[in-house]
């Protein structure tokens, strides 16, 4: 259930950068207290009710810090999960277990929580064609992590970053003297560059709707801040010409509503700077 755009390369550098911020010279507390040959057995226990993630990752971060490491896993990535349930259990080196602890518990109570969170947004547009997005509204350098999350609970993973969609904003708009002018220094960019993206144009009102229709020259109108009446007629305005995204102030409270005028994807920071993460443990037991 791992996006493409995350590479096995990418996990174990995070793995790295985690253990070396909690661990550096060694977890003294277990080098003086455990012996270096003892082993243990662990359970991680969930203690909320919602969408499991990041089980995959922490079966990583065990088999980093000891290779004979086992896990029997209860509940894969995406499974529903209620209070007292078992995710996995883990059979390690006990000192490397203690190492592990920290790092996967938080990441997995953070992805756990947008999961779940994504699960309900899913939830909410299921019978309709529209699709919700994330944003980038995400903390910096765990970004691969809570998009991934959001893939595990059902959403869709937009712009990884500015690297790979071209988004002609407000600003841009404003600072290059219009929406002609910006559409066509993209377009031109890209044949320079003889680089494949999509387009994306901010509109923050029905006149620049119009403008955007009569340039053309774009893969989608992204309709910022539209209140719900005027987001239906933008929609219909545009009829399927590009395809269409609203954004803005959009909450698991209001999604379907938003979803019910037509267009083809609704965005939402909401998916990963507004979920709470899921309680979790993990119990030695010997």
């Amino acid at each position: 259930m791992r996006p493409p755009q995350i590479s096995d390369q990418q996990i174990h550098d995070f793995i790295i950068a985690g253990l070396y911020e909690d661990v550096r010279d060694g977890d003294h507390t277990s080098l003086a207290t455990i012996p270096a040959d003892h082993r243990s057995h662990a359970t991680l226990k969930v203690k909320d009710y919602g969408v499991v993630a990041g089980v995959e990752l922490a079966e990583r971060i065990f088999r980093h810090l000891d290779p004979t490491a086992s896990l029997v896993v209860h509940k894969p990535d995406g499974s529903d999960v209620f209070y007292g349930e078992k995710a996995f259990e883990v059979e390690s080196n006990t000192r490397a277990l203690l190492q592990a602890e920290r790092l996967v518990l938080n990441t997995m109570q953070r992805m756990s929580g947008i999961a779940t969170l994504a699960s309900r947004f899913a939830f909410e547009v299921g019978d309709l064609p529209a699709k919700v997005l994330d944003t980038r509204k995400t903390t910096p350098l765990i970004r691969f992590l809570e998009k991934w999350a959001v893939h595990i609970g059902g959403c869709e993973n937009y712009r990884w970053g500015l690297y790979d969609w071209i988004m002609i904003k407000d600003n841009h708009v404003d600072a290059c003297g219009g929406i002609r002018p910006a559409i066509e220094r993209a377009q031109v960019y890209l044949k320079e560059k003889n680089i494949s993206l999509g387009i994306t144009l901010e509109v923050r009102n029905l006149v620049e709707v119009h403008e955007a229709l009569e340039v053309g020259g774009i893969t989608r109108l992204m309709f910022d801040n539209f209140e719900i009446p005027i987001l239906a007629e933008a929609v219909a305005t545009v009829d399927r010409r590009f395809e269409t995204e609203a954004s803005g102030g959009i909450t698991l409270f209001n999604v379907r509503r938003y979803a019910l005028t037509g267009v083809d994807y609704v965005s939402s920071g909401a998916l990963t700077h507004s979920a709470q993460p899921l309680d979790m443990s993990l119990k030695v037991s010997g």
